[in-house]
């Protein structure tokens, strides 16, 4: 058992856009040789992120870091190869040329696991970010781009209702508090 305390936290260069599917081989590929012992966890850290289509919520999963697939592993012996080889992987992040992979900190790894921890407490901590009266842009949805001023605060559901300049014409719409930014 001595082997699994030396495990690490790594990140692994996968293609854009095939991150689930490569964490999937790494762990297939684990299982398959009974490596088990030696990488514990395969993460693909991913945000839920609510948008609105037809006026319905959608909530999509977005990954956090496109191209990058976190493994907690010991990588000895054979491992480092057996991971590159698998369809998708492109290397190690932070590995110099012929050198060994580079573990991340465990700062970093804090950062990286605790993200949804981090915006739950900001959340919490009652920081309402925008003010009645202020001049927001939009950012996402339909009017991305206009420009508007804050006319309520919906602190519970984190929603706003801004007046936007559509066309000549005032429009108050209901966007989140995501789908804006300050001016």
């Amino acid at each position: 058992m001595a082997e699994s305390n030396m495990k690490k936290w790594y990140v692994v260069r996968a293609v854009s856009g095939q991150e689930n599917k490569v964490k999937g081989y790494i762990e297939s590929e684990i299982v398959r040789l009974g490596m088990e012992d030696y990488l514990s966890q395969v993460l693909v850290p991913t945000e839920k992120v609510v948008s609105q289509r037809d006026g319905k919520k959608i909530t999509k999963e977005r990954i956090y870091f496109p191209g990058y697939v976190m493994i907690e592993a010991n990588l000895t012996g054979e491992l480092p190869h057996i991971i590159k080889s698998i369809a998708g992987v492109i290397g190690f992040l932070g590995e110099t040329r012929g050198g060994d992979p580079v573990p991340l900190r465990q700062a970093e790894v804090n950062r990286m696991l605790g993200k949804v921890d981090e915006l739950a407490v900001s959340v919490d901590a009652g920081l309402i970010p925008y003010e009645i009266g202020e001049t927001v842009k939009v950012v996402d949805g339909p009017f991305n781009g206009f420009n508007g001023t804050i006319e309520k605060v919906n602190e519970d559901k984190r929603k706003l209702e801004v007046m936007v300049k559509i066309f000549g014409r005032k429009t108050p719409l209901e966007l989140s508090f995501t789908q804006v930014e300050k001016i």
